[in-house]
């Protein structure tokens, strides 16, 4: 079974190191993510995401949902 695998981010197409059999050691297990950001975030990517796309798409959630809100 594999530890770890090289894969790149659907978002960016920047190179990662996704760790199959270690989530809490993946790079991307550094971004916490509310419920609705998580929903937001499958709505429109399917695979992985490094750390960074992640961050950035979490921030476009609150700006997108306080604009709504406002």
């Amino acid at each position: 079974m594999l530890k770890h695998e090289n894969i790149t981010c659907e978002r960016c197409g920047k190179r990662m190191e996704c760790k199959v059999n270690a989530i809490s050691k993946c790079q991307c297990s550094t971004v916490q993510l509310n419920l609705n950001e998580i929903q937001y975030v499958s709505e429109h990517y399917e695979g992985c995401l490094c750390a960074a796309c992640l961050n950035e798409l979490k921030e476009e959630y609150r700006m997108f949902y306080q604009f709504r809100t406002s």
